[in-house]
């Protein structure tokens, strides 16, 4: 697509979506997050300046994009998406049960996974990252199986070819997931092939320290950050995230350590998990939740009083831990449902997860950044220029996933513009 280099005004909320490929070089009269309307000067990917609306005349020649009647929010993130898996609920018969818990997910992919190429797996990847992209994710960390049929590493490699692909438009993080079953030596071949982050899931080994042991000795010799599936059981006879924080911290690791799930934590009560709060906060690892998939994976076997499936993100947050949310899994196995939209997890965040709608909305921008490593995307001078602009309506309508208008922007580039016109007829009907 060509790159347009300016537009007049970003327009109705339910006008013609007319911006993807726009390139902005300025925006005007904007409302930011904390209520003051703005004008924002953008080059070179960044925000160059913020004054207020009006402030400072502007030149008729650079009058920039008038945003008025729109909200400006730091771009989103999915800090946990499996594209390896995404849109396979298609290729699945529907069985005879209600639905999955996670070991039944489990062998229900496994059993996929011999008929699955590379060409399969690019395909649903690509199908999925638009999705996203359209939602308002332009940063994507994904996990991808070692698979234990075939080439196991068609899936890394598709993904990794992805990333290539997208270079510039949307940022991609391939985590490679190895099963305690995977071999050591796929393990370095998946990192020579420039895997970005490394990741097992300890929880579903026989032995859960020793295979985070051993992920972590990977983790060291490479120099790559970590990401483990951790804790995604309701059960609290042992918590793997202890042993990893205890192995962080005797490790002095400096790498950035990530933990995702972390169901086992929001079943502790107090007494049992403040000590491990304070653990992880002392190894400094950052923390994903992932309430959709958990909610339905998590608490089949239980009869009343059904656990919700989240970690403990009240006490982590005001431990100083760095929580971020995604969506996990998007139509596969271990998920049927999910939109690929960063507001449907903060609705989730909000009702199930009792978090305030400003705390919601910075697990699905701010700190998804800070998880995964990367530079701020906020309404600062020198801030990458990687944001949504949403209708101006009040911040728990937008949290609320009620506005259907987003107009994404990611390097300052306009990648996706979406608006949708409703038209109602409520009047009586003549008798």
């Amino acid at each position: 697509m060509a790159v347009a280099r300016s537009a007049g005004q970003v327009g109705p909320a339910d006008g013609p979506a007319q911006l993807a490929g726009v390139e902005l070089t300025a925006l005007r009269g904007v409302r930011l997050l904390d209520g003051a309307l703005a004008d924002l000067d953008l080059a070179d990917g960044e925000i160059t300046a913020v004054r207020a609306a009006g402030e400072k005349p502007v030149a008729e020649t650079d009058s920039g994009t008038d945003a008025s009647g729109w909200r400006l929010i730091p771009a989103a993130g999915e800090p946990h998406a499996h594209l390896d898996k995404a849109l396979s609920a298609e290729q699945i018969e529907p069985g005879p049960q209600a639905g999955n818990d996670l070991v039944t997910a489990i062998e229900q992919w496994r059993s996929l996974v011999p008929t699955l190429t590379s060409d399969d797996f690019a395909d649903r990847a690509r199908r999925a990252v638009r999705r996203y992209v359209a939602n308002g994710i332009t940063t994507i960390r994904t996990h991808a199986d070692a698979l234990l049929a075939g080439d196991p590493l068609r899936g890394v490699d598709a993904l990794l070819g992805l990333r290539e692909e997208l270079s510039g438009t949307v940022t991609l993080q391939v985590c490679l997931l190895a099963g305690q079953d995977v071999p050591d030596a796929v393990i370095e071949d998946a990192i020579g092939r420039g895997i970005d982050v490394i990741g097992g899931c300890p929880h579903l080994a026989d032995e859960p320290a020793k295979e985070t042991s051993r992920i972590l000795d990977h983790a060291e010799r490479s120099g790559l950050p970590v990401d483990l599936h951790t804790d995604e059981q309701t059960t609290t006879g042992h918590l793997d995230l202890a042993d990893l924080a205890e192995q962080v911290i005797a490790r002095g690791m400096q790498q950035r350590v990530t933990a995702s799930h972390c169901v086992r934590l929001g079943m502790l009560g107090h007494d049992r998990r403040g000590p491990v709060v304070d653990l992880v906060a002392k190894a400094g690892i950052g923390i994903v939740t992932l309430p959709i998939t958990n909610l339905y994976l998590q608490g089949r076997d239980v009869d009343g009083a059904v656990p919700r499936g989240l970690t403990a993100v009240r006490a982590l947050l005001e431990a100083g831990v760095p929580v971020a949310a995604g969506a996990d899994n998007l139509r596969d196995p271990f998920n049927p449902v999910g939109r690929a939209d960063p507001f449907e997890t903060t609705s989730l965040l909000v009702a199930a997860g009792h978090l305030r709608p400003a705390e919601a909305l910075a697990a699905v921008t701010t700190t998804t950044r800070t998880v995964l490593g990367l530079p701020d995307a906020g309404t600062g001078p020198g801030s990458r220029a990687d944001f949504m602009l949403v209708p101006d309506v009040p911040l728990d309508e937008v949290v609320a996933g009620t506005q259907t208008a987003r107009v994404v922007v990611h390097g300052g580039r306009v990648l996706a513009d979406t608006r949708v016109s409703t038209v109602l007829d409520l009047d009586p009907m003549p008798r």
